[in-house]
């Protein structure tokens, strides 16, 4: 039984949907997925999303993903310390994961999923984000988001769109962190899921072959998002000190004044 009890309004930082953005763009073969953390009103049902938790994917499939309990108190730990350090009320608000190739509509697994959140939680909300979508007219990949909760309806549970508000903020610490945690991450769930795999066999030539595609995904993940993530940061800072020197030189203007 879902709680009549749902949200108004989500309001995400901007840096938090780069983050679940670049995270959803690592691959185009498997679902990925994180939690939200953040700050809610729960008298105006009014969720204001400002960091993320980036998961570890021990299960890597094409059309599903889960959230463990361990993976679940991390992120409830993180809040917590989040709390501590900014000192205001800090908590695992949602969760997000990708639909690559498909529409970014929830399916029926996805509704069921964010059912069961909302058992624990009613202000509990779900994103999803919809990769490597071509548009036919402008050729162009498309990217799209929806934010979401469930409902019982008159029959079965129905998806309830919830409006959702991407809102520029001053770039902290831990979205950095959570930015420098993405290819970390990607690169444990590679060396993993291939070292299991080389137990599985003592031949020589299939420990050789399984090193090689190793290899290659770690190359992948250096070349295609540890790179593009450094010249981001390294573009971001040069864009930071050119304010902090135009903030400087109009300190020293109405000083003079």
């Amino acid at each position: 039984m879902v709680s009549e009890k749902c949200l108004r309004k989500v309001i995400l930082n901007s840096d938090v949907y780069t983050l679940c953005v670049q995270h959803a763009l690592t691959t185009e073969k498997q679902e990925i997925m994180g939690l939200l953390v953040g700050e809610v009103d729960d008298i105006k049902c009014i969720s204001k999303i400002s960091a993320c938790v980036t998961l570890h994917r021990s299960d890597k499939q094409p059309d599903r993903v889960e959230i463990s309990p361990e993976q679940l108190c991390t992120a409830s730990m993180y809040a917590d310390q989040l709390s501590k350090k900014l000192d205001r009320p800090m908590r695992v608000l949602g969760w997000y994961h990708s639909h690559p190739h498909i529409t970014v509509w929830p399916s029926h697994v996805d509704t069921r999923t964010q059912a069961v959140y909302q058992t624990m939680d009613p202000l509990f909300v779900g994103l999803i984000f919809s990769v490597f979508q071509n548009d036919s007219r402008s050729l162009n990949n498309l990217i799209q988001v929806t934010c979401f909760q469930a409902h019982q309806g008159a029959s079965d549970l129905e998806r309830t769109e919830v409006e959702l508000v991407i809102q520029n903020s001053p770039f902290e610490n831990y979205d950095l962190k959570g930015i420098a945690d993405l290819p970390r991450i990607l690169i444990q769930e590679e060396v993993e899921c291939h070292d299991v795999k080389d137990n599985d066999t003592q031949d020589e030539l299939a420990n050789i072959h399984n090193d090689s595609f190793k290899t290659l995904a770690l190359v992948h993940i250096v070349s295609k998002l540890s790179r593009p993530l450094c010249d981001d940061l390294e573009e971001r800072l040069k864009t930071v000190n050119q304010r902090i020197r135009t903030l400087e030189n109009l300190k020293k203007e109405l000083q003079k004044r």
